[in-house]
């Protein structure tokens, strides 16, 4: 099918959800002028279009292939890459001093979502490389930065995050990977083996800048132990470029239910006597403090990998919905068979979808716009950004999943062939709520550290934020009333009944900030602040805000009994008990 970047769409959430205007009109993003915004989207856009649309069938299909220690794309992936690098569309965010454009972070998040849209297995090889790069720019030597920031930029090298190890998944403080002094200056030894490392390996580039995580030897237990590493593939000769072997490898690629144009890779360093050499990357101990910086932009950027399926299956169910042909529409037997898009449960679904897709579009801008106020010093913004992060990567990326759901729906028995390709995106939608973070580590965190942030004024001032602008809605004012009684009432329960609740808490927040800032913008539209002015889109606008607001939202005040409920019910079985129903 053909991929159209919802251009229009992507500007009027940037300026109604996150707030580009204020953001631009900060001396350091004064460069973010309208115009630039618009042909940024639309050039990025034409490229996800052009080139990377092209490759989502052909990445499922045909596949990387591990041979050797080596990952061989697929040809049409060479091309499509070589176009992004050459468009030097890697460095939007990143620093000019380093190459880059010094353009908002929030801006950045649309341009990647256009190409997670067009493929979204192919996109992560951006995402990670977009979290390598914030990483170093924050903790790195001046000198690190100099030497790995301007080719990471380029997109010559590409970037991974290397924390998970076989029996360590989610649990970091577990994790083996050694790391001694090699008696060069600044200079490690790396051992170890790490797993689930998206573009590991790949022939797309020149070197692949490995981030990893691990422990020294007179280090403590726990993640106060861990320390945070440069480890190239290649090691840097004496001009700088990269052809001394560094002693990692990848043993293989996982077989995965989707995202196959994404090698998801095991890697091991320093094996079989190799020396692997790696650079250490602020203090010794302050690992895991480096790497959040690297996590929370790559859970913010999963939740808009929801948003990314979650647009190419609407736009592939809109189209076939108008070319399929079937029955007669009930109210008006007369006229004879109609298009499927005429039928009311399957308009039902359509609308759905694309208010879903909206909503969560608006929810993850509006966190993006929080990080970039943040960056400048805002503190409210901070406080905002830690959390709408959990709520942002956990209800969007079940957004994806839902409306990946729906798509095969709308197709019938179609949707469940292959060869349709709407299956393929049920299939690479299921990761993100699993990665980086469970969402159930998402929803743990809301309601732990997130919880006690700031006496608890973070979350109570999301909730008076949506009660001060939705009174005229009742069904979003009743939401985020539900939402504070709930908040009072997690805030004076013990640690289990706070987590027993956790998911439907985070789901009502979720879905009260998501109708807030629809709400928003279709007030926007009804009072011209900008936005296409056709007909079509303005109607369009103003449909999905009301099916939003008018389904989506008293579903999820449903939940407020069920946040409440305690973790009594979860333990009335035994284990044993459980295990055997």
């Amino acid at each position: 099918m053909d991929f159209f970047p919802p251009v229009a769409e992507q500007i009027f959430a940037l300026e109604h959800a996150a707030g580009l205007a204020q953001i631009a009109g900060q001396e350091r993003f004064a460069e973010a002028s309208p115009e630039i915004i618009e042909a940024i989207l639309r050039g990025i856009g034409e490229l996800a279009a052009r080139e990377y649309a092209p490759t989502n069938r052909v990445g499922d299909t045909a596949r990387p292939r591990w041979i050797d220690g080596r990952v061989e794309m697929p040809a049409v992936f060479h091309t499509a890459y070589r176009s992004f690098v050459e468009g030097g569309w890697g460095g939007i965010a990143a620093s000019p001093e380093h190459g880059g454009m010094g353009l908002p972070f929030s801006l950045a998040v649309a341009a990647l979502e256009s190409l997670g849209t067009a493929n979204m297995g192919f996109g992560l090889i951006h995402l990670l490389s977009f979290g390598a790069i914030h990483a170093i720019e924050a903790y790195a030597s001046d000198n690190q930065k100099k030497v790995w920031l301007p080719n990471l930029v380029s997109g010559r090298w590409n970037g991974t995050m290397n924390l998970t190890e076989s029996l360590a998944g989610s649990d970091i403080g577990a994790l083996k990977t050694r790391a001694e002094p090699a008696g060069y200056e600044g200079q490690w030894r790396i051992r170890g083996q790490k797993i689930f490392i998206t573009f590991g390996e790949c022939d797309l580039v020149e070197n692949v800048v490995h981030l990893v995580l691990a422990r020294t030897s007179d280090a403590p237990s726990g993640t106060r132990g861990i320390s945070l590493f440069i480890v190239p593939k290649l090691r840097l000769d004496g001009q700088g470029r990269p052809t001394i072997p560094n002693g990692v490898r990848c043993v293989s690629i996982e077989h995965k239910l989707g995202i196959h144009s994404s090698p998801t890779c095991v890697m091991a360093y320093g094996e079989d006597e190799e020396e692997c050499l790696g650079e250490l990357v602020g203090e010794l101990g302050g690992g895991m403090r480096a790497m959040f910086v690297m996590m929370n932009n790559a859970r913010l950027l999963v939740g808009n990998q929801g948003v990314q399926i979650a647009d190419r299956a609407t736009q592939q169910a809109l189209t076939y919905a108008q070319q399929r042909i079937q029955s007669v529409r009930a109210s008006d037997p007369a006229s004879g068979p109609v298009a499927i898009i005429e039928h009311p449960d399957v308009r039902r679904m359509l609308l759905r979808m694309k208010s879903l897709t909206q909503a969560a579009r608006a929810l993850t801008y509006a966190c993006a716009g929080a990080i970039d106020m943040a960056s400048m010093g805002d503190r409210k913004a901070a406080q905002r950004a830690e959390v709408l992060t959990p709520l942002a990567k956990s209800w969007a990326s079940d957004v994806g999943c839902e409306v990946a759901s729906l798509g095969i729906q709308v197709h019938g028995g179609m949707g469940f062939i292959e060869e349709t390709g709407a299956a393929q995106h049920f299939r690479d939608a299921r990761i993100a709520p699993i990665y980086e973070g469970t969402n159930g580590i998402q929803a743990a965190d809301l309601v732990g550290r997130k919880l006690a942030m700031a006496d608890g004024a973070a979350i109570r001032d999301l909730i008076d934020d949506i009660l001060a602008e939705c009174g005229d809605e009742p069904a979003l004012d009743a939401l985020a009333q539900a939402c504070g009684e709930v908040f009072a009432w997690l805030n004076e329960r013990p640690v289990d009944d706070r987590l027993a609740g956790s998911h439907d808490f985070l789901t009502m927040l979720a879905v009260a900030a998501a109708g807030w800032l629809m709400r928003r913008q279709a007030k926007a539209v009804e009072a011209n602040l900008g936005g296409p002015t056709s007909q079509e889109w303005l109607s369009a606008k103003a449909a999905t805000t009301r099916f939003f607001l008018d389904r989506i939202v008293p579903e999820a005040l449903g939940r407020r009994s069920a946040a409440m409920a305690g973790a009594v019910g979860l333990y009335t079985l035994t284990t044993r008990a459980l295990a055997s129903a």
